[in-house]
């Protein structure tokens, strides 16, 4: 699994509290970019307990994301350099997705953390956020593909300690899936 995705999926996980804080903070965003091709982007309306409007080009943004597993689909993320005091990580779990083929209406978890702080939010579960139209462009020979995205919430992502809750209305990405397997790690 991507080094600092990890973190996130570990959610409540004193691992994922620790880097979260800045004990294991990941390399800087600043020094990223999203796609080698130089059209990656992440774009998102916020409010509740996190209000902004995110618009990250992508030269400082990091983007990565891999196949999950159960159930099937894809995990994205998308973090940038700290913008308005807020170094924001958003983490997409999309069902059903599969490498090289559209999709619409795809089923979407969100969890929205705001790192160097204790603020974990999630949708716990697919059946708040949807993708509305997904693309995939092939990278070269590779398993490597660009993906962009649209979709939006109809429900808050909540906190998982205490009660504030955070509305991502729209999001919109191109970011990276790297379909190849793990190597220490069997897709069941």
């Amino acid at each position: 699994m991507i080094p600092f995705m990890r973190a996130a999926m570990l959610g409540l996980g004193v691992a994922a509290v620790a880097i979260a804080r800045g004990d294991q903070a990941p390399a800087s965003a600043a020094s990223q970019r999203c796609l080698a091709s130089g059209d990656g982007y992440f774009r998102a309306h916020i409010g509740g307990a996190v209000d902004a409007t995110v618009d990250w080009p992508n030269e400082g943004t990091r983007c990565e994301g891999e196949p999950k597993y159960p159930p099937p689909g894809v995990r994205l993320s998308f973090q940038h350099a700290p913008n308005q005091g807020l170094d924001l990580l958003f983490v997409f779990g999309l069902t059903g997705v599969v490498e090289g083929r559209a999709a619409h209406e795809v089923g979407t978890n969100l969890t929205v953390i705001v790192q160097g702080t204790d603020r974990f939010y999630g949708t716990r579960g697919d059946s708040r956020c949807t993708v509305d139209s997904l693309t995939q462009r092939r990278l070269g020979g590779s398993h490597s593909y660009r993906v962009e995205a649209r979709g939006f919430c109809t429900q808050p992502a909540r906190a998982v300690r205490g009660d504030d809750a955070v509305l991502v209305s729209t999001f919109e990405f191109a970011g990276l899936v790297n379909y190849d397997p793990p190597k220490d790690e069997n897709p069941k």
